[in-house]
């Protein structure tokens, strides 16, 4: 028999993060296709809250058949070690559709301050154990496992301030209120290239082509230092397969548009292979395993 028609009304996205950073943009550029394609709008619903936790649970718990999530490795692969209960299993909750790309983690200050460099950046955080302030999107996120990177590399203590998304982070920043941001690029490339935010550090294998005078944690001697964010579509379990398979594949020929590629490539995403839903499956596991262990050793559990 034939399957039924899907969606039947507009299909709702919740971002689990503030509009404006990389999981919102990424999920604007593949919104048009995919009204295209099925017919409906795909509006996207900002749910912050407990570095994503709060509206991956929301998508997780989900059963109205019209709803998705577009998200990154805190909420899959992190908060499940950091909170006591999450309320959701990332291997068994979720119907996973498509892998945008990884991205690493910038750090930058303000442009117009007095820090210029990574080495001046390291050398007051030595000064100042537990003065020097770094933002981020919240507790749990990659730019606060970055912020832990750094510290064991660097024998520093910096001043966690975590903020509800990446606008927000920012702004603390450009405001005064924070010293420095670590957070995922795309969300902040803009204001780099304006030349209100200095990117000192990115914690790429090698350096970032958009901005190629930006050296890396690793360049600095900091092994550890290659960090990625990565960011995917997926709905909640009781999503059909046969509906995953669909919007995967428009997902799949909407980033292949060279318009919409190069876009992602701006916000600092590169390709993490075109894996298969199950294959996405596989690999947000294997991302929570590598994660725990130092999630463990640093005490954030709560």
């Amino acid at each position: 028999m034939a399957q039924p028609a899907w969606p039947t009304r507009p299909v709702r996205v919740i971002n689990p993060y503030s509009p404006g950073g990389t999981t919102d943009v990424a999920m604007r550029l593949m919104a048009p296709r995919l009204e295209r394609d099925f017919g409906q709008p795909f509006p996207i619903e900002a749910r912050p809250g407990a570095g994503g936790a709060v509206g991956t649970l929301a998508a997780a718990q989900s059963t109205d058949g019209h709803t998705l999530l577009v998200t990154n490795t805190g909420p899959l692969a992190v908060a499940p070690s950091v909170m006591a209960n999450a309320g959701y299993d990332p291997a068994r909750d979720f119907r996973y559709i498509h892998l945008f790309g990884g991205a690493p983690i910038v750090i930058a200050v303000k442009a117009d301050g007095p820090i210029r460099t990574l080495e001046q950046f390291v050398a007051l955080a030595r000064s100042r154990p537990e003065a020097v302030s770094y933002a981020n999107s919240g507790p749990g996120s990659m730019g606060h496992l970055a912020g832990l990177a750094f510290e064991g590399a660097t024998g520093a203590r910096l001043l966690h301030i975590p903020f509800r998304g990446a606008p927000e982070a920012q702004a603390g920043v450009l405001a005064g209120d924070v010293v420095a941001l670590m957070d995922t690029v795309g969300a902040h490339a803009g204001a780099i290239r304006q030349g209100s935010l200095r990117a000192i550090a990115f914690t790429a294998e090698s350096r970032v082509p958009l901005f190629p005078g930006v050296p890396t944690l690793r360049e600095a001697g900091m092994a550890q230092g290659v960090i990625s964010n990565w960011f995917l579509l997926c709905g909640p379990a009781s999503l059909p397969e046969a509906q995953a398979v669909r919007l995967a594949v428009t997902c799949r020929a909407a980033s292949a548009e060279p318009a919409v590629r190069e876009r992602l490539e701006g916000l600092g995403l590169v390709s993490l292979g075109d894996l298969a839903p199950e294959e996405i499956r596989a690999f947000v596991v294997a991302e929570g395993a590598r994660w725990k262990p130092i999630i463990e050793a640093a005490g954030l559990r709560a």
